[in-house]
């Protein structure tokens, strides 16, 4: 089930939200949550939802054991450690890890079939449960925030399974930490304010999602499923940007959705996007980016390689190290590897050419740099293979200006429609409302009353828009479920 489907929006949400509201009681309203979650989480996955369960249950115990066996914490994080990244291994990377093996050593490995109701046996490593990266990750961070501060340890499961399976996080972020949400889920209040916020950053990301990554992707998806002898350099270019503001706006509208529905129940969730594509460097770049994400990565894999109290060399070597893990993250391939090295390599050359002030001196050759490096890097991310995305780079640098084929695209997918929805793709890149915000308070004070009823106002136009949408498209994927 996504945030954008009528079954979420007109059947599961409203319910939802309304028996919510009306229990007066806050375990009650836990204890519905953790089993809406379930469902929601169900729908799409009725078997792997256990798996979740199982996970939760093993680390809860764990983290218990951490308090209660101070002398063995690291060990019993260890465990955790193996556990969960054993989970993951086994369902996201066993059949990668298996093909690596038989290409290198001619080794054939034959993985185990497992059953899956409803589909029958399936090859270990052919199936991955939804959303596998994000929850191990964060039910992973519980155990080790437990070992790091014990006073944070939760000891009603029932919490615990919460934090972990909420649905507005639980399939694509952001990652929350415990220590973040724990006030929530012991003590909130649904406030009418808030509610409505909520209710209008759902309506937002919704949009961006429908709208502005949806259509980017319908062009992106021309592109990159062409025939890549017959493309030229302006119809490869394009491609290569309408897929960087498709992810950008999908999963910043997702994480929208997600911080909405937080506040409308009581929630409130970190931002995970500060406006990325105006970054005149990497470094600046990956502390806007998935902010989520790359803080995990920092605070549980890169302070402990020692961060940079060890040198420069190797501070490069850990930052090599957080990207490869990066990339592997994000899926079982050869691209999302070099993915995550191509941008580990870039904060290694910035750190040794001392590039960061000058960068920031120089805006704008920064921000052709940064969002040159991002763009190829992408291209990566979504080519199918290493050599479909090699050819694509190679049609971006040294391609034809022209083909027949290609004008015929270009013509295809230039539509006055899909240029407006470009235009405003690229303005939704720029903090275009926090500068509209500070004009407001700072040459019109008396009117941000009445500018903040016009969002409310705009937001219902949008959901409107959004329905009508939904009942008309036919591409509406979410680029993060895969991972």
């Amino acid at each position: 089930m996504v945030f954008s489907s009528a079954s979420f929006l007109f059947l599961f949400l409203p319910i939802l939200f309304i028996v919510y509201t009306v229990i007066p009681s806050l375990k009650a309203q836990n204890v519905l949550l953790t089993v809406a979650s379930l469902i929601f989480y169900a729908f799409g996955e009725p078997v792997f939802v256990f798996l979740m369960i199982g996970s939760v249950y093993v680390n809860y115990l764990l983290a218990r054991g951490v308090v209660r066996f101070p002398d063995y914490g690291k060990f019993i994080v260890g465990i955790s450690v193996v556990w969960n990244l054993g989970i993951i291994g086994v369902f996201k990377y066993s059949g990668f890890i298996a093909s690596v093996i038989t290409s290198w050593t001619g080794i054939t490995i034959d993985l185990p079939r497992i059953p899956v109701p409803g589909v029958g046996s399936v090859v270990l490593g052919s199936v991955m449960p939804i959303g596998i990266s994000f929850f191990t990750f964060q039910i992973l961070s519980y155990v080790i925030d437990v070992y790091r501060e014990p006073e944070i340890l939760e000891k009603n499961f029932g919490k615990v399974l919460l934090y972990i399976s909420f649905f507005p996080q639980l399939i694509a972020g952001p990652i929350v930490k415990y220590h973040d949400v724990r006030q929530y889920i012991s003590d909130r209040r649904q406030e009418p304010d808030e509610v409505i916020r909520g209710i209008r950053r759902f309506i937002v990301g919704m949009g961006k999602k429908l709208f502005l990554a949806n259509t980017m992707g319908e062009m992106a998806a021309v592109v990159f499923n062409a025939d890549t002898g017959v493309l030229s350099v302006p119809l490869v270019w394009l491609g290569a940007v309408c897929y960087t503001l498709e992810i950008f706006f999908d999963f910043s509208g997702y994480s929208d959705m997600a911080i909405g529905l937080g506040h409308m129940f009581g929630f409130t969730f970190k931002e995970n996007f500060n406006h990325p594509y105006i970054s005149t460097g990497m470094k600046e770049f990956w502390r806007r980016w998935h902010i989520s994400l790359s803080t995990w990565f920092k605070e549980y894999l890169y302070i402990p390689l020692g961060g940079n109290r060890k040198g420069k060399t190797r501070t490069m070597i850990n930052k090599l190290i957080v990207f490869f893990c990066t990339g592997f993250w994000h899926g079982a391939s050869w691209n999302f590897i070099v993915w995550g090295m191509v941008h580990g390599l870039s904060m290694v050359f910035e750190d040794a050419l001392d590039l960061k002030d000058r960068l920031a001196k120089h805006r704008w050759i920064g921000w052709i740099y940064t969002m040159l490096i991002v763009t190829c890097a992408f291209v990566l991310f979504n080519a199918g293979t290493l050599t479909h995305a090699g050819a694509m780079l190679a049609k971006m640098f040294a391609g034809p200006m022209a083909t027949p084929e290609a004008s015929a695209m270009l013509a295809k997918v230039l539509t006055p429609y899909h240029i407006f929805m470009f235009i405003l793709s690229i303005i939704g890149c720029l903090p275009v409302a926090d500068i509209c915000r500070h004009c407001i308070e700072e040459y019109f004070p008396d009117k941000k009353e009445t500018c903040h009823a016009l969002t409310y106002l705009l937001a219902m136009v949008l959901l409107v828009l959004c329905i009508f949408n939904l009942a008309n498209a036919s591409y509406n994927p979410f680029i993060y479920f895969r991972f």
